[in-house]
């Protein structure tokens, strides 16, 4: 990729943060890529597309160390849990082979898996020696009759950030506008129009369909008569990508990463685009109000307004014995990007208070959205460190911790409640019933017994300090002294 093209991609036009400053989004500095570089940030974009043959032009580790670490999850194809790499080693860079490396292992996966396209991701060692991605994806392709996208996505690039951008912009370049929406079935079309329904075309830019999360909001879209063509990237097929030039409406789910997709969008075929998030019942209901007032279809509005009065009625009724249990409940938040701000929205649903939200990951606006949530003294955390994090909780008198599966062992060692909002977790916290998912396994993390008895004395230290100062009857001074005294007696005599 061309330094030209790195700017541009760094310098979005879409975003106002870059708006305020000359140069747009920060360039990448030594060490900047650290918790995550632009190969993972493109790989982590583009491989929910669960139909298409993903290949790792480089050494073994780029693709070892990083495949399949998002939890998205598909309704069909598993082709993209299938990690395929072209192993580059010493003697393929020495020997000046592995562009013809790459031509092989595409021409592999084509004939062995039969995919609809094939993506090739590109990493640091190839795009250090100079091999040319696009004119061997290119005569790849011709010779095999099949889809071959480069993905210049070189790890010293940048952050995970702009690996978002390039895999997103790699996307409108070579695939958006490939072919046009399959029509609906018959059956399909007379059902809506026996209910006054006409349907509108969506897409849903950033949604990764974590834990099968979006299988919660899915079914309300369908019932509103909004078909979504695509979502970029969770849960989506090739042939889905290529036609959401065809939207009406694009909806950025709380992901300032592939920004670019709705402008380009927007530049090339005039298609509006707002920014929402599916986590939260205010913010859900949000996002379908948005939907309907960018479309424009008065019976949407009306029929929109019915289901959220109807929703937010039925999810009251199913949280009222759960909100009793949390509210007041102080938590920690630490995760990143726009997460520091949606998920605040959810837990102030449930009368809990936000003690703190990391920063570290996001842009101004969702700092923005921070301190209109949380006030104009809202705790922002800079420092994930595991000292600080729980100097913190300590400070704040935290009642849990809710952050990434890289936070999960510091909260357990000491002793803390913890939920997991990142990508590696198990449940889905999106829609409507997402929401009762969410205040569900708060309520069983905080009210868990392991933690009364975690913190509690040992057994066999209550009975030696029993023994040695008899005149202890409060647990809080059960501390046991280091010495050989009171040391339980482990010793075996030995005929």
């Amino acid at each position: 990729m061309k330094p030209s093209e790195v700017a541009e991609l760094l310098n979005e036009p879409a975003c106002s943060h870059n708006k305020k400053s000359k140069s747009g989004c920060a360039r990448p500095t030594p060490g900047a890529s650290a918790g995550g570089c632009a190969f993972d940030g493109a790989q982590i974009a583009m491989l929910p597309i669960a139909d298409v043959a993903h290949v790792v032009h480089g050494p073994i580790a780029c693709a070892g160390s990083s495949w399949d670490n998002r939890g998205t999850r598909s309704t069909g194809p598993t082709l993209y849990k299938i990690g395929m790499t072209t192993d580059l080693t010493e003697q393929d860079v020495v020997m000046g082979r592995s562009e013809k490396r790459l031509f092989h292992a595409i021409g592999q996966a084509m004939t062995s898996r039969q995919p609809p396209a094939v993506f090739v991701y590109n990493t640091c060692v190839p795009a250090l020696i100079g091999d040319d991605l696009e004119a061997v994806c290119k005569a790849a392709g011709e010779h095999f009759g099949v889809p071959v996208v480069p993905i210049d996505c070189a790890g010293f690039y940048g952050t995970k950030n702009l690996g978002n951008r390039i895999g997103a912009d790699a996307m409108v370049r070579h695939v958006v506008g490939g072919r046009e929406p399959e029509p609906l079935p018959d059956a399909v079309v007379a059902d809506y129009a026996a209910r006054g329904i006409k349907i509108h075309n969506v897409n849903l830019v950033g949604e990764y369909n974590i834990a099968g999360e979006f299988w919660h909001v899915a079914p309300i879209f369908d019932e509103l008569g909004l078909r979504i063509l695509c979502t970029l990237s969770g849960d989506s097929r090739y042939h889905e990508v290529q036609t959401m030039h065809r939207a009406e409406v694009n909806m950025m789910v709380c992901s300032k990463a592939m920004l670019n997709v709705a402008r380009k969008l927007e530049d090339t075929y005039g298609t509006p685009w707002f920014e929402g998030s599916f986590y939260g019942i205010s913010d859900m209901s949000h996002a379908l109000r948005e939907f309907a007032r960018l479309i424009g279809d008065p019976s949407l509005t009306e029929r929109t307004e019915a289901l959220i009065a109807r929703e937010e009625a039925r999810i009251a009724e199913q949280l009222a014995p759960w909100r009793e249990r949390l509210a007041g409940k102080r938590v920690l938040l630490n995760t990143g990007g726009v997460k520091s701000w949606s998920v605040v929205s959810a837990l102030q649903d449930l009368g809990m208070n936000v003690v703190a939200t990391a920063t570290k990951k996001s842009t101004e606006e969702d700092k923005a959205r921070i301190r209109e949530l949380m006030g104009p003294e809202a705790k922002m955390i800079t420092d994930g460190s595991a000292r600080a994090l729980l100097n913190l909780m300590d400070e704040l008198q935290a009642d849990i911790m809710i952050a990434g599966g890289r936070n999960l062992y510091t909260a357990l060692k000491a002793r803390l409640p913890f939920l997991d909002i990142n990508q590696e977790r198990e449940f889905g916290y999106a829609g409507y019933q997402g929401m009762v998912e969410l205040t569900r396994q708060l309520a069983l993390t905080i009210e868990s017994p392991v933690w009364s008895q975690v913190r509690a004395p040992a057994p066999w230290a209550t009975a030696q300090v029993a023994r040695h100062r008899p005149e202890v009857l409060d647990e809080d001074d059960l501390i046991l002294p280091l010495d050989d005294e009171a040391a339980p007696d482990f010793a075996v005599e030995v005929a």
